[in-house]
């Protein structure tokens, strides 16, 4: 494996770290806001913070040419994936959604292939559906297969399509500008739709809620590391290891989120966990070796 891609991998497993502290942040930010304050408000702190970034380091506007990768990845990354999601849950379990969105990092992969023309051989579809059947059956034993509804069915797959593509276009523009700043200008441009709401959503639901100051922590480090910073990393990685390959890391991303459940939450881990586990690293490891069939392989 060549160092590129090992530090690509590296940064792939940062992005994906922090990301993995989303989801029992949330549970503990919604105890004292409304879900749907949650998620523009916290897309309201990043898009806070990469305006002091931009502004200090001076960064120029993007070029009018970046505008539509910009736009999509802003539609699926601050409204896409966490609305659609919000909307879901209503209807359903966690459990049942995680079984759909155990197939997030294949999406990526797909969409890398058809929007990036990222080359990938058959080794690398059969570890990433390997990874996949892996989290699919842990999510079915967790309950994943009580609380179906095709609405909120429907509702999950658009969530993981809309941030399969947000990954992918956002991925796209760290080949002209890095990956700190493509996020950076995706949440600021989001800012004018983001304000206005989160106000909105506070003047009308603040009153139903008790809200303390750990809830408060909780959504300002939702904004910061996992709608922020996170990407920082995320994106870096992506552009190094390339997208497909980059973006099975993310199979690892369940796992970790139930280890931060359990040590912050105190859910329990079982033996069934931990072969999950087992089983998507060695995964994502053979997805990672298939690669050197591609890269040896002569050129057509």
């Amino acid at each position: 494996m060549d160092p590129r891609h090992r530090s690509g991998l590296l940064w792939a497993f940062v992005g994906v770290l922090l990301f993995s502290f989303s989801l029992p942040l949330t549970k503990v930010a919604v105890a004292g806001f409304n879900p749907y304050f949650t998620a523009t408000g916290r897309a309201v702190i990043a898009g806070a913070l990469a305006l002091a970034v931009l502004a200090i380091r001076r960064v120029p506007l993007p070029p009018r040419s970046q505008g539509r990768p910009l736009l999509f990845t802003m539609l699926g990354a601050v409204f896409g994936w966490p609305i659609l999601l919000a909307l879901a849950l209503e209807r359903t379990t966690s459990a049942h959604a995680a079984v759909i969105a155990a197939f997030m990092p294949l999406t990526t992969a797909l969409f890398a292939v058809l929007r990036a023309h990222e080359r990938v051989p058959r080794q690398f579809w059969l570890a990433a559906g390997g990874g996949t059947i892996a989290l699919v059956v842990f999510s079915l034993s967790r309950g994943g297969a009580e609380g179906g509804d095709l609405i909120a069915d429907l509702l999950v797959v658009g969530a993981v399509l809309s941030s399969s593509w947000c990954y992918v276009e956002g991925a796209s523009i760290t080949k002209v500008m890095p990956g700190w700043q493509v996020i950076s200008w995706v949440v600021v441009l989001a800012l004018p739709i983001t304000v206005p709401v989160s106000l909105v959503l506070w003047r009308t639901t603040s009153s139903d809620y008790d809200t303390t100051g750990v809830q408060w922590t909780a959504l300002v480090l939702l904004g910061v590391s996992s709608m922020y910073v996170g990407f920082f990393a995320w994106y870096r990685g992506l552009a190094l290891a390339g997208t497909a390959y980059g973006g099975q890391v993310q199979q690892l991303q369940a796992l970790l989120t139930l280890l931060w459940s359990a040590l912050l939450l105190g859910e329990p881990v079982t033996v069934l966990t931990v072969a999950a586990a087992l089983a998507v690293v060695v995964c994502v490891a053979w997805a990672q070796r298939s690669r050197r069939a591609v890269v040896v392989a002569p050129e057509e």
